[in-house]
This record gives structure tokens, C-alpha cells and sequence, in this order.
């Protein structure tokens, strides 16, 4: 086996409009019950995905607010992975009439069109800000993390190295993730700019496209796939991974 982790993003990939299918949980088991293990990577904020996906416990790890945290669905253990921005930038954003404006423990969200108040008042307080855009989602973050930084932590809880991951994803806030895995994957209803960056296209889409792509983990670890992300990586196939402990 070379691919001993998936990683998912939520939102238009494992799930469709907030809600993961159950043919898309059974695809998710079956991939568990091949020795491979699960990581959610989302830019939502940890309560509200708790209470919409009672599938959350399938996850070995789940890295929240793109990038921003960690959490351990079978001990409940939480990790900010970075400092959260001031709350006086919250507070300037809902002044100046962004709304929605939502905070978790690091990442602050709006909508567009919002984006030019919030880069506005990023400027005129002097912080080192980023902002992230998701189909309409606005999200800052600070600055240097994203879903590949989060996704990293995770790695090293569960020793592996990313070469031997498979992400798969559809959006703008997924580019970071895809880059950093062995193998990069997107759902048939991925944007183009997200299509043109990975090693395999689904012909499916949402739940469905993760469970196309579980068949083809499942029947030959994706071994064709894997001789094309190691030439896109200038690597070579059976390269070794520091953490790989499998066999």
C-alpha cells in the first residue's frame, strides 16, 4: 500500500449542500476497513460542522477553519494552530457594516461582496492578515495558514508523510491542499483553475466523485495515478517517505 491516507474537503466534495450522502459514508467505511485512515479538511468552524455531519467520527482527524484548527473526533480534543486575529479587527469589520461576520477560534468569515472592507480595514489597523475565498466565502485567516498547513499538523500526529496522501477537492481555498499531497484529486464540480491542478479529474461529482475515487484506491491504490503526480512533482513513483511506516 503507498496511499495510506484521504484527505476530503467538505463542502461540494465528500458533501452536498452541508450533507454527506450515505452511500457516500459507506464509501468512507469501506476506504477504513482497507487500513487507510480519514482526515476532514474544512473552512468551517468546528461547532456548526459538528452539528451538520454525524459522519465526523469516520475522521481520524479533522483540521477546521481552513487551516486554523485541529480536532480529534474520538477524544474531543481541540487545537488552535495559530493566533487569532485581534478582536478589535471583528469589531471594525461589524462598525464599518460587514455582515454576516463570524469568529471562531482563528478564522474570521463574511461574504462577498465584503472582501474590499475587510482588505480596507486589514490595511488600516496594520495587521498581517490574509484573506482566503471560497465560492462567495471570505475568510481570513493569519497569515501562512491554510488547509496544507493544517493538514501537516495532522500528519504528524498520525505519522505519515504527505507523499503517501490522496486530497481531493473542488474549490479556490483547495489549492494549497492539493499542492502538498502525493496525489491531487478533484470532484467533476471543481473550478477549472482547481481541475487544471490536479492528477485526476472524477467523472463524479460531490459524495459521488469521493466514492469514484475510493473504488480506485480500493482496486489498485491508484498506481497509474501515482506514476503521474510523481512526474508532475519530479519525483519518481517509489521515492521513500520519511514517515511512512507501512508496508
Amino acid at each position: 500500500m503507498w496511499y495510506f491516507v484521504l484527505a476530503c474537503d467538505y463542502d461540494g466534495t465528500v458533501a452536498k449542500h452541508g450533507k454527506i450522502e450515505p452511500e457516500t459514508v459507506k464509501a468512507l467505511e469501506r476506504c477504513l476497513d482497507s487500513g487507510r485512515k480519514l482526515v476532514l479538511v474544512t473552512g468551517r468552524e468546528l461547532p456548526e460542522l459538528i452539528e451538520i455531519c454525524p459522519a465526523i467520527s469516520l475522521f481520524e482527524w479533522v483540521v477546521a477553519e481552513n487551516g486554523g484548527l485541529l480536532y480529534r473526533p474520538a477524544t474531543r480534543e481541540v487545537r488552535p494552530l495559530a493566533t487569532p486575529p485581534p478582536p478589535e479587527f471583528v469589531r471594525a469589520l461589524r462598525d464599518r457594516g460587514v455582515a454576516p461576520c463570524s469568529k471562531g477560534e482563528v478564522i474570521v468569515s463574511t461574504w462577498e461582496p465584503h472582501e474590499e472592507t475587510v482588505l480596507a480595514t486589514i490595511r488600516d489597523l496594520g495587521l498581517e492578515l490574509q484573506v482566503i475565498f471560497n465560492k462567495g466565502a471570505v475568510m481570513i485567516l493569519p497569515s501562512g495558514i491554510n488547509k496544507a498547513t493544517g493538514l501537516a499538523e495532522a500528519l504528524v500526529e498520525v505519522e505519515i508523510s504527505p507523499h503517501n496522501v490522496v486530497a481531493v477537492g473542488d474549490a479556490e481555498n483547495d489549492h494549497a491542499l492539493l499542492a502538498s499531497c502525493g496525489a491531487s484529486v478533484a470532484v467533476a464540480n471543481a473550478t477549472e483553475s482547481l481541475k487544471k491542478e490536479a492528477d485526476l479529474v472524477l467523472s463524479k461529482e460531490n459524495g459521488a466523485g469521493v466514492g469514484e475515487l475510493i473504488e480506485q484506491l480500493l482496486k489498485d491504490d491508484l498506481a497509474d495515478l501515482r506514476a503521474r503526480a510523481a512526474l508532475r512533482r519530479g519525483a519518481t513513483s517509489d521515492s521513500p517517505s520519511p514517515l511512512n511506516r507501512g508496508g
